[in-house]
């Protein structure tokens, strides 16, 4: 364990190194417990938090710690609404004070690849919010923008599609078929070299295992 442990930080920080090197501010934690604590720092009373549908972010309960804290939370990915009522709160999201999101994938120089399907997540985390926190555990770290394409198309995309329980090939391969289906989600992809101009973002690193 103790061996496993050292890999995942040293990878880890080596991750957070380029993308501080691609000025984004970056920081490293070994559990998403730490990870929450600092989002939280960044959650104040009456502000307005946007979730950017993140198994990742579910996964933290941050939503909870964000309603006790006093603000507001904007989650287009709850139960239960039409989806009118979900673009709706998806676009109040894009304009939130604080946009909580992962990435698909993240290579060891400090790329962020990703895959929509409304491409909600990948606008709010590129311009709208003033401050963008994206968590990403190191499991999503790939070797090279080749790889992270990979990855989107043998894990995150099936595994997104499972979840929704959509009828496409991929919940049957467990693989992207490049299908042409209408309930096809794979529809925007995006791929953050640098941080953009004018975005306050900060890519927190975790340790743990977390979402896909």
């Amino acid at each position: 364990m103790e061996v496993k442990n050292w890999h995942t930080e040293a990878i880890g920080k080596q991750v957070v190194n380029s993308l501080i090197k691609n000025e984004f501010d970056a920081r490293y934690y070994s559990t998403t417990a730490e990870a929450a604590s600092f989002i939280m720092e960044h959650v104040k009373p009456g502000i307005k938090v946007g979730f950017g549908g993140s198994m990742t972010i579910n996964g933290m309960g941050i939503q909870d710690k964000v309603q006790l804290a006093g603000a507001t939370v904007l989650d287009h990915g709850i139960p239960d609404i039409t989806i009118e009522e979900r673009i709706a709160i998806a676009k109040e999201e894009m304009l939130s004070d604080l946009y909580l999101c992962s990435s698909n994938a993240i290579t060891l120089d400090g790329l962020l690849v990703n895959i929509d399907g409304m491409g909600n997540r990948v606008s709010a985390m590129t311009f709208g919010p003033k401050k963008v926190i994206v968590v990403v555990s190191v499991d999503k770290v790939c070797k090279d923008e080749e790889a992270a394409f990979e990855r989107l198309e043998g894990i995150a995309a099936p595994m997104n599609n499972k979840r929704l329980s959509t009828p496409n090939p991929c919940t049957q391969t467990g693989i992207c078929m490049n299908c042409k289906a209408k309930t096809r989600i794979c529809r925007v992809y995006s791929v953050l070299r640098k941080k953009p101009w004018v975005t306050d973002m900060t890519v927190v690193i975790v340790g743990e295992s977390a979402g896909y």
